[in-house]
């Protein structure tokens, strides 16, 4: 749910303002590693402690006999990933499966973010008189497609680890010249496995932007519907509201769970040979 902030904006400028960083310098472009969000970088850890310690008050309070709720639901979480990682990853799976834990419940916990009314931390800073300095906040991490694309190329790293591990230095150098057309046509295979490297890192990462950016965007126009100073856009504001929020619950969640089966799908494919 949000709520619009007057400002004397135009609708265009009330958005545009919205979908700004604070950040090192001026972004002109959607992703420009020679600048640094801050906003984003500090939610990405603020969310990443908050599921650490969340899993760690699960462990610290977990009990043989009958549990909680909180435990009941944590224990389905964990028996949900490591189904999913002993059907996709052949082999050892002491570290993936509480890496896909780990991305799932930090994912899910950044998008979930995106609930924050929009106008809350503009109007928090106004108050205490931090609206000089910081202009532009953004909460939701994985809505910058910098911070999407960070855990992407985690992500790929992680894949190249494990290709070395499984196979081996020489294993994976001649699977990257010989797969799959052949070692006679290796400068094509070559490049078809630079490309689908590529392509597996930046669709990761889209995929996750461009959902939680579309519907961050929601939002604001929702927040833009409250502020018309009718009945019918508040009524509209609250209803579409009401609605929207309830459907991103299952895009929250979605999301994260899909961007957990990518990552155990990609590093399951590096264990296997071609």
């Amino acid at each position: 749910m949000t709520v619009a902030s007057s400002d004397a904006l135009t609708p265009s400028e009330y958005i545009v303002h919205h979908l700004g960083h604070f950040s090192t310098g001026h972004q002109s472009k959607i992703v420009d590693f020679s600048i640094i969000n801050i906003d984003t970088i500090f939610w990405s850890v603020f969310a990443g402690v908050v599921g650490c310690l969340l899993m760690y008050l699960a462990a610290r309070k977990a009990t043989a006999g009958v549990p909680g709720r909180f435990q009941a639901f944590v224990e389905m979480v964990v028996e949900m990933v490591d189904d999913q990682a002993k059907g996709i990853v052949h082999g050892d799976r002491s570290f993936i499966a509480p890496l896909a834990l780990t991305v799932f419940i930090w994912v899910a916990l950044m998008n979930s973010l995106d609930f924050l009314p929009v106008d809350l931390f503009s109007s928090f800073f106004k108050v205490v008189g931090l609206d000089g300095l910081i202009s532009h906040h953004r909460v939701v991490p994985t809505a910058d497609l910098n911070g999407t694309m960070g855990i992407a190329l985690g992500v790929l790293v992680l894949m190249l680890y494990y290709s070395f591990k499984i196979k081996g230095l020489g294993g994976f150098l001649h699977e990257l010249v010989a797969a799959p057309f052949g070692i006679w046509l290796a400068p094509a295979n070559l490049l078809l496995n630079l490309i689908e490297f590529a392509a597996k890192t930046v669709s990761l990462a889209m995929r996750l932007f461009g959902n939680m950016y579309a519907g961050e965007l929601l939002f604001l126009l929702i927040a833009l519907l409250g502020s018309t100073a009718t009945a019918f856009g508040f009524v509209g504001h609250v209803v579409a509201g009401s609605i929207w929020a309830i459907f991103h619950i299952l895009i929250v969640l979605l999301q994260a769970f899909i961007f957990m089966m990518l990552t155990l799908v990609y590093i399951g494919q590096a264990h296997e040979a071609h």
